[in-house]
């Protein structure tokens, strides 16, 4: 699908607030209430919104502990690779994990409610022989940058 300029405003108006009304949208974005509407379905069909998310505030829930994770796997078959990710599908504080080149094979984003549950959670899946075999805990003391548009103009080359 090719994009335009409105189609690129749909976007970044929507990752700001997806819960935007279609009367709101298109007003932001300069086109009426239809083609508007027509716009987010192509967009939809074509994969390019694959959801609408509510970003919460962890720090409003209450306390919490977020972890990047570093691993390595013992083995770097394809065999080896699928079970481990099989296995992160299932730990619901892992929120993030990224195939990585180069040093390591992965890179977790993990949340728990303190450093304990987050040892507990790594131990139980060194016992539970995914692979892991090394693992790095980078904690994060201060979010910094979290934001929810991504850089679309740099994607397409637009900037």
């Amino acid at each position: 699908m090719r994009l335009d300029a409105r189609d690129i405003d749909i976007l970044r108006a929507l990752a700001r607030d997806g819960r935007m009304t279609n009367a709101a949208l298109a007003e932001t974005v300069g086109l009426s209430a239809s083609p508007c509407w027509e716009r987010v379905r192509k967009l939809q069909e074509a994969g390019i919104i694959d959801g609408i998310h509510a970003h919460i505030s962890l720090r409003k829930l209450g306390p919490h502990v977020e972890v990047f994770v570093t691993t390595e796997l013992s083995d770097h078959t394809a065999a080896a690779f699928r079970i481990f990710e099989a296995a992160m599908a299932r730990y619901t504080e892992v929120t993030g994990c990224w195939a990585l080149g180069g040093g390591y094979d992965y890179l977790l984003h993990v949340v728990t409610r303190d450093i304990d549950s987050y040892q507990r959670l790594i131990d139980s899946m060194l016992e539970a022989r995914i692979g892991l075999s090394r693992y790095f805990t980078y904690i994060v003391t201060k979010t910094v940058k979290d934001d929810p548009v991504p850089p679309i103009a740099a994607v397409l080359d637009l900037d």
